[in-house]
């Protein structure tokens, strides 16, 4: 049990792990699990509007493991990578050692690094769909730099799913959810009843 623990103090870390590539950005910040979160809802989101058999949960699992070891490695921005290297695979092994979920996780992350599987592949999309959104996000607020970064982020979805979705984030303001401008509810501020 004290394994699982540990673990689960693990998974905190990415609480408190920052992704480093919007200091480049200049704008924009998030942690790598508030990154995991939103590549899970993604995920789950191109399982439903996938026209070939996906199986839903293990989408979901590979998006909730697929940067879980950077808990260890710490995240590594495409500037970092040009120069530095992690050992994932050491990273993964000493992560997982004595969990009673071992031979899961190791399956987990092998297949999430062989981008092979219909699964991979879509999670690899959502990946980016999440920073696609992050992008979106700052160039609706006013970053001059985000449609560069949209332009090389679109260029590396594989999947229709991911494409077809990718396409809407990039029209869609991403206050609409919210901020519904043709409503006089901002006027007469009218609670529903």
């Amino acid at each position: 049990m004290k394994n699982i623990a540990d673990f689960l103090f693990e998974a905190g870390m990415l609480k408190r792990t920052p992704r480093t590539g919007f200091q480049f950005l200049g704008s924009g910040s998030e942690s790598v699990a508030e990154h995991i979160l939103r590549t899970a809802y993604t995920a789950f989101c191109l399982a439903h509007i996938s026209n070939q058999r996906v199986d839903k949960n293990k989408l979901i699992l590979l998006a909730l493991f697929h940067d879980f070891l950077e808990a260890r490695t710490g995240d590594l921005n495409y500037m970092n990578k040009k120069y530095n290297t992690t050992n994932e695979k050491k990273a993964m092994e000493d992560a997982i050692k004595g969990l009673p979920f071992e031979d899961e996780l190791r399956n987990l992350f092998e297949e999430l690094w062989s981008e092979e599987t219909l699964e991979s592949k879509l999670l690899k999309d959502a990946d980016n769909l999440e920073l696609l959104l992050q992008l979106k996000e700052q160039k609706d607020l006013g970053n001059p730099y985000a449609d560069d970064w949209i332009f090389f982020t679109l260029q590396r979805l594989s999947t229709e799913e991911g494409k077809q979705l990718a396409e809407v984030i990039i029209k869609t303001d991403s206050t609409n959810w919210w901020f519904d401008k043709t409503s006089d509810w901002w006027v007469n501020a009218k609670k529903e009843k």
